[in-house]
């Protein structure tokens, strides 16, 4: 089985890096975190554009008015939304085309419970909630992450619809290891720009190592939402949700490190990353349950 992108996957990937780099560059990042202090920060006209690109509609039938293509292109257009930041329920608009009128045009915001114990993100922003018959009411809650505000529903489903988990939980760890990409590239570019001791930082053995490990973490979650997306197993989509929750968070941390002061300032992008990967952590499957799953599948090929 081939798990390397052919060169039309390569050609997608491409122009979708291509697309965000132009229409959410980091301007505009910043200008969606200026926003979010006082409204919403989805971009209803970049959401739009996203969604006559395909980005919605990717897995939908050619017949139904979609690209017609698989769970392996979702994943390479997803890790570049995650290597962009891009705010807003991305994997639950996915998931409602061909279910929500306007999800896969992009016209329609859709979310979902994919947070537990009643914690829904963009609720204040969504048209739909996946598996809802409408949008219920709730109560702000801190987030960790100024781009994904949190509310508090009182009523709710235990869990998204298991035919959603499984998806939901590949296409957010494409977007983890998206952004745990995007922080080695950070910390590499920082550590060779930063000069102490007359050199620049990246020459120091300590700061190689943090890069390398970096590299390593990302690489492998990249290759397990790769394998997973062209299985499609549940015990692989967990493994890869596991595998890139850790390289996000990880990666994100140590690109701090490497940082030093300047990445905990709020002009930096890092502890964007770092917040946007703490909730992702937490979305359609989280690495108990990951672990859970692992573990029963484990218990069970050895019985």
């Amino acid at each position: 089985m081939d798990f390397q992108p052919t060169e039309d996957q390569r050609d997608l990937r491409a122009g979708v890096r291509d697309l965000l780099a132009g229409r959410y560059g980091r301007d505009a990042l910043r200008a969606s975190v200026d926003a979010a202090q006082t409204g919403g920060c989805v971009d209803r006209a970049l959401w739009r554009e996203l969604g006559e690109a395909g980005f919605f509609a990717l897995r939908l039938p050619e017949a139904d008015g979609g690209v017609g293509l698989g769970l392996p292109e979702a994943a390479l257009v997803f890790e570049e939304a995650g290597r962009a930041l891009v705010p807003g329920p991305l994997v639950a608009t996915h998931l409602a085309a061909g279910v929500v009128p306007g999800a896969a045009a992009g016209t329609t915001v859709v979310t979902a419970f994919d947070l537990g114990g009643g914690l829904v993100s963009h609720l204040a922003e969504a048209d739909a909630v996946l598996g809802a018959p409408e949008v219920p009411s709730g109560t702000p809650v801190r987030s960790a992450d100024p781009l994904t505000p949190l509310h508090r529903v009182a009523s709710y489903p235990q869990a998204p619809a298991s035919a959603h988990t499984a998806v939901g939980a590949l296409l957010t760890a494409a977007l983890q290891a998206g952004s745990a990409a995007r922080t080695v590239e950070l910390a590499v570019r920082y550590a060779g720009e930063r000069e102490q001791f007359g050199q620049p930082i990246g020459a120091f053995q300590a700061v190689k190592h943090l890069c390398a490990q970096m590299l390593v973490r990302a690489e492998v979650a990249r290759t397990a939402v790769y394998a997973a997306a062209v299985t499609a197993d549940g015990t692989e989509i967990a493994a890869a949700k596991l595998l890139a929750d850790e390289a996000a968070v990880g990666n994100a941390r140590d690109c701090l490190q490497v940082h030093g002061g300047m990445g905990f300032t709020w002009e930096a992008d890092v502890h964007l990353h770092l917040k946007r990967a703490w909730v992702r952590a937490e979305q359609w499957r989280t690495a108990a349950e990951a672990e859970e799953l692992l573990a029963a599948e484990l218990l069970g090929a050895a019985s």
